[in-house]
């Protein structure tokens, strides 16, 4: 019988669960947001939350930890630069799992997992753009006048 299991194996072998969970953890800090299924969110998230909490007093030792899952430099850099200070008064609860429904293919529960204070790109309106060149062509304008 398989009484509180440590961890859910995800019906994977464990060189391939490690190596999913290290790239999906590598998205995670990278994108700041990601889309999978509920099973892999919940593991990937227990990996996350650790990483943070190690990244947020930045030492020689803690970058060696964490850098044997992160293989990428620049989401290592980012995680120790701008991820952790971010969290610093936090003292847990990193990331946040919001459930999007069933895939149609299979029934898996798909859902996003997030940091909590993740940073929003504001996407520019296309109004926005035309504002902007007018008021470049109005400025333009009294100088060709003075010209």
């Amino acid at each position: 019988m398989k009484h509180k299991s440590g961890f859910n194996a995800l019906n994977m072998r464990s060189d391939r669960r490690k190596a999913v969970k290290r790239s999906m953890v590598t998205s995670v800090f990278k994108y700041e947001r990601i889309k999978t299924t509920k099973a892999r969110a919940l593991e990937i998230r227990r990996m996350a939350e650790k990483m943070i909490t190690r990244a947020k007093e930045d030492s020689v030792h803690n970058r060696r930890v964490v850098a044997e899952d992160i293989k990428d430099e620049a989401v290592l850099a980012k995680l120790f630069t701008d991820i952790a200070p971010r969290f610093a008064t936090r003292n847990g609860g990193y990331t946040r799992i919001l459930k999007l429904g069933r895939r149609n293919n299979d029934a898996a529960e798909i859902v996003i997992l997030e940091l909590v204070d993740r940073k929003v790109k504001e996407k520019k309106d296309k109004k926005d753009k035309k504002e902007k060149a007018k008021k470049a062509e109005e400025t333009k304008a009294p100088a060709a006048e003075k010209a």
